[in-house]
């Protein structure tokens, strides 16, 4: 196991609950502080997007699976969060490791208001989210100066597992240019109806990202209108991704190995040094 680099590294102490970003899912892009984490915990309770070769850099830890998946047989979050405070009351070095970021649609602010309200003490490593660093492997930019000022993160799913109710669609139709969705393949065709009833234009480019940032990852292109019958398609976990900057794949698909091309239609140049 490679050394980390000097530095005063947080010692974790027995009794803590670390929740931490385990990334979208390559184990390179894991930060050296959840690194540092799997290396002292005495146990791991992981979700089901983290990556076997992620928890071999916990070898001497217990591992405790906590996935939930929509559709199938999953632990119930209120006793995934009491397990926490258990195995804490125990005197155990806890890692509660989640895919991408544990506050971003990963329930880990609400395990850590539980561990909180317990007496737990906890310590949060934050993680790369796979709405930025998953279709930043696709070769699509969340952001880029010459389509959008502001991107939307939603859920595709709330509490009830039905599309969210709470949402005012017709409110980020207007005022975002770029719409990232989690976890909205089994709403795909509401969520689209959604936005085209609320003005998006049906040629609107979208991409779905499966299996983000991984030797498995898989790339849809197709359109708001064309949205439901592809998603249809597709096994989750997935990214939906939409917006014009979709286009700038065809020139950052740095993967398939990008290409001089203007997406845009902007007359980008190469720059003076």
């Amino acid at each position: 196991m490679p050394e980390l680099p000097s530095f005063e590294w947080p010692v974790f102490q027995p009794g803590w609950v670390w929740l931490v970003g385990a990334g979208p899912g390559d184990p390179g892009l894991l930060t050296l502080h959840a690194l540092n984490a799997l290396r002292q915990a005495d146990v791991v309770v992981y979700d089901a997007l983290v990556e076997t070769a992620i928890l071999d850099w916990a070898p001497g830890a217990e591992r405790i699976y906590a996935g939930k998946r929509g559709g199938k047989p999953s632990p119930k979050q209120r006793d995934i969060s009491l397990r926490l405070v258990e195995l804490a009351r125990e005197g155990k070095r806890v890692l509660r490791l989640k895919g991408g970021d544990p506050f971003v649609f990963g329930r880990g602010g609400e395990e850590g208001q539980t561990l909180v309200a317990h007496g737990v003490p906890i310590r949060v490593v934050p993680g790369i989210s796979a709405g930025i660093g998953g279709l930043a492997y696709a070769g699509i930019p969340v952001t880029h100066r010459d389509v959008n000022q502001s991107v939307t993160f939603v859920t595709g799913h709330d509490q009830t597992g039905q599309a969210p109710s709470a949402l005012d669609w017709r409110a980020i139709a207007r005022a975002s240019e770029v719409i990232v969705i989690y976890m909205g393949l089994k709403h795909a065709a509401q969520i689209a109806g959604e936005l085209l009833a609320a003005g998006r234009v049906p040629s609107e480019p979208v991409a779905i990202v499966r299996d983000a940032t991984t030797p498995r990852m898989s790339v849809l292109e197709t359109t708001l209108a064309g949205l439901p019958e592809v998603a249809a398609g597709v096994e989750p976990p997935a990214i939906i991704c939409i917006g014009r900057n979709v286009l700038l794949r065809q020139a950052l698909d740095w993967q398939a190995g990008p290409r001089a091309v203007d997406p845009l239609g902007t007359r980008v140049r190469p720059q003076s040094a």
